[in-house]
């Protein structure tokens, strides 16, 4: 399992993954669930990936591919909407070709989610969510954020507090909020955490950044979250039409 989130705000765009996989409580491991395409100054992208590993790493591995060769790739298509459907083909392109594996290995899931956003010169910043049929929706003003893998124990602090509005640190620090919620509730979501800004029209990743267990504000932040959450518990009024027996 895997948490992703990735958010479209005026200044810019968001994301952050983590880096956890596992086969069982006794086979864990780290991979990276971000991957970066980039020509600065002229164009910007991150996929944050969620599902199958050997699913995403296979698709990740075709786009990288594809890159410098004369067939379309995400260097050279002319929209993010188009890179949107590239992903989108890869992806049902090779869940399909694992689907003839199934009933060899037998009750496998090969499917996975991308989340791609970024820039390209010309056009405005945008964010896809991409499903294992290879179709996709983007963000919009009133969906202002997408989530893979994990995704019920960190929405409902981003659904209290990101809109398009929201200052980059505010949606930063409570990115970090919803992926502490998500790692208290499921053991499958862990540290290292991936986190990459991208500044609206600067096309370019401004800012990366790998949370890992020595963070100090990271610390900092979940030990002041926990405190809050039950100091703010405390102060709420018992239900005044209760009457213990």
């Amino acid at each position: 399992m895997t948490y992703c989130v990735a958010m479209a705000l005026n200044e810019g765009l968001l994301f952050a993954s983590d880096s956890r996989t596992n086969a069982g409580v006794d086979h864990i491991s780290t991979f990276s669930k971000m991957t970066l395409f980039e020509v600065p100054g002229e164009r910007v992208i991150v996929l944050l990936n969620s599902g199958n590993l050997a699913t995403t790493q296979t698709v990740i591995n075709l786009l990288r591919k594809a890159v410098g060769s004369d067939r379309p790739n995400l260097l050279t298509a002319s929209s993010l909407f188009d890179c949107a459907t590239l992903v989108g083909e890869t992806v049902r392109a090779v869940i399909s070709q694992n689907a003839g594996q199934q009933a060899q290995v037998g009750n496998v899931d090969f499917s996975c989610s991308f989340i791609l956003g970024g820039q390209i010169g010309g056009e405005g910043q945008r964010l896809f969510l991409i499903y294992p049929q290879g179709n996709f929706i983007e963000a919009t003003e009133d969906t202002t954020y997408f989530q893979i893998g994990e995704s019920k124990y960190g929405k409902p602090i981003i659904d209290r507090v990101v809109k398009p509005a929201t200052p980059m640190d505010e949606a930063l620090k409570c990115a970090l909020v919803s992926f502490d919620s998500t790692m208290r509730s499921n053991l499958s979501v862990g540290l290292p955490l991936d986190v990459a800004l991208i500044r609206c029209d600067a096309l370019r990743v401004g800012f990366r950044h790998r949370v890992d267990v020595d963070d100090v504000y990271f610390g900092s932040l979940r030990t002041g979250w926990s405190q809050g959450l039950k100091r703010v518990f405390n102060e709420l009024p018992a239900p005044d039409w209760f009457k213990p027996g």
